[in-house]
């Protein structure tokens, strides 16, 4: 088992910035692909980003060039580094682990993944 804590949520204004966490324990050993992903009220939840144990990252395109991705495997965390933030990023952000590998920036359906954490809330405002 893998538990999940998501924290650094918040509210921003229009191109504001936040640095969400994602602290994991227990088997860590067994999360081969870590994501963010992020559900909106009346929405479906989305990937948002994903890292491999290789390091190799993919975004969704609503993303690209805005949020990186990234891990301290010392410690045991996913950081999501938001920046130029939009009101449609508002949204609650979960983490989430898999045991399968996506590596190579493969990407795994959200079905994939085995872990979730309850999530932090990013809210965007105009």
């Amino acid at each position: 088992q893998v538990q999940l804590v998501e924290s650094g949520g918040g509210a921003v204004q229009y191109g504001g910035s936040l640095k969400l966490s994602c602290a994991a324990s227990g088997d860590t050993y067994g999360s081969n692909c870590m994501a963010w992903f992020r559900q909106a009220p009346g929405k479906e939840r989305e990937g948002v980003a994903t890292i491999g144990r290789d390091g190799s990252t993919t975004y969704a395109d609503s993303v690209k060039g805005r949020f990186t991705i990234s891990q301290d495997n010392i410690v045991n965390t996913v950081y999501l580094q938001m920046n130029s933030l939009k009101p449609e990023d508002t949204a609650m952000y979960y983490c989430a682990a898999s045991r399968i590998s996506c590596d190579n920036g493969a990407t795994l359906p959200r079905t994939w993944y085995h872990y979730w954490g309850r999530g932090t809330q990013v809210t965007v405002s105009s």
